[in-house]
């Protein structure tokens, strides 16, 4: 099994934190400090931990954050010397974003000068939510940055619904203020930060679908094959809905003349195990089709009724009259985000968005030892 993500917030780390802040504050409380965000820390997941470990900083660097900030800033790493890095950053984003948003201009300056050596997505977000306008003008200026980390900030500390970080609901409303900081990093050298634009987009997908895909259809003609990747992956919760103009971006119509046939091999599965299924399809019409082949499994819920999950299959070309037949093994097997329940499942095959084919299978739990 992994490592708990909990366990990236430790003992050890919070001593490190302590000798490297007092290196450059002699002053600073390392005693009080650790026994402060120590206390109970095991006990706790890591955004728990996380706070704990912010609440001790709000305890012992200055009150006034200028000092504090001063602090902090020498306490980052330089050429030859280490510092504050990695998950240790983590409570200097909330400690930041818990006192810095009284000194706007200093705490933005703060979290652009932390974020190369982490991330700053946690700690601008308050910012945005107390002044969308004032935030955003500067963030806006961070699309030029030199450093790859900062332009990757501009996009995703912004996007509306940023996982584990707090959601900005003005964005998820309007999300324009947005859309020229993303249009402005599409083709950043960087794959780390075109990544950030694909994914910011797809966010802005889930509340505005038709808006962004006006947007990827207005910036796809004469694509590169990275604006076009890009493109393609912030459209992908719309492409497994099976979005008409999403589709169409990408040349994928309304099925014509298909024939499609699913086959499924064991029509009971048993949990740990798979299902394996063979999908064969026709293009019994007189044009060729650019076909994007997915399939959904619908899982049991506890109350009965089914849930369906959408999974990437292949994307072919399929001349007239030709087929194609295509075999896969979806494994049912324990996982972290989901529950898995005996009883009737269903797998559905879906070609441009529609579905095409359906069965049923059921899922048997294995029995429990009686020893």
């Amino acid at each position: 099994m992994p490592e708990p993500l909990k366990n990236l917030l430790h003992e050890a780390l919070v001593r490190d934190m302590a000798d490297r802040i007092a290196g450059n504050a002699p002053t600073f409380d390392k005693i009080g400090f650790v026994t402060l965000a120590t206390e109970g820390l095991t006990a706790l997941e890591l955004m728990e931990r996380s706070a704990l470990i912010r609440d001790a900083l709000l305890a012992t660097l200055p009150g006034d954050f200028r000092e504090a900030a001063a602090i902090l800033t020498a306490s980052l790493p330089a050429t030859g010397r280490p510092g504050l890095s990695g998950w240790m950053l983590l409570p200097v984003n909330q400690f930041i974003a818990a006192r810095g948003v009284d000194h706007f201009g200093l705490g933005l300056d703060l979290l652009k000068a932390l974020t190369p050596h982490f991330t700053a997505e946690f700690g601008i977000r308050p910012f945005i939510h107390r002044d969308q306008q004032r935030a955003m003008a500067i963030i806006s200026g961070w699309v030029d940055d030199p450093d790859q980390h900062v332009r990757r900030l501009a996009s995703e500390g912004t996007r509306p619904r940023l996982p584990w970080a707090m959601r900005l609901p003005r964005l998820v409303q309007d999300p324009a203020p947005i859309l020229p900081i993303l249009t402005a990093l599409m083709d950043d050298p960087e794959e780390y930060v075109r990544r950030s634009v694909a994914n910011s987009l797809n966010d802005v997908a889930k509340d505005h679908p038709d808006l962004v895909a006006a947007f990827i259809a207005g910036h796809i003609d004469g694509a590169s094959p990275e604006r076009r990747w890009l493109l393609k992956h912030a459209s992908r919760t719309l492409l497994k809905k099976g979005h008409a103009q999403a589709l169409a971006n990408f040349g994928f119509g309304v099925p014509a003349s298909l024939e499609c046939e699913l086959r499924i091999q064991n029509a009971e599965v048993m949990f740990g195990a798979g299902l394996d299924f063979a999908i064969r399809v026709t293009n019994a019409g007189e044009i060729p089709q650019s076909l994007m082949i997915d399939y959904a499994i619908h899982h049991m819920k506890g109350d009965g009724s089914l849930s369906p999950k959408v999974f990437k299959c292949k994307t072919i070309m399929l001349a007239p009259g030709q087929s194609h037949a295509i075999e896969r093994r979806h494994a049912m097997r324990p996982i972290t985000t989901r529950r898995y329940y005996p009883g009737k499942h269903r797998i559905t095959i879906i070609v441009n968005g529609a579905e095409t084919a359906s069965q049923s299978f059921v899922l048997v739990m294995p029995s429990a030892d009686p020893g």
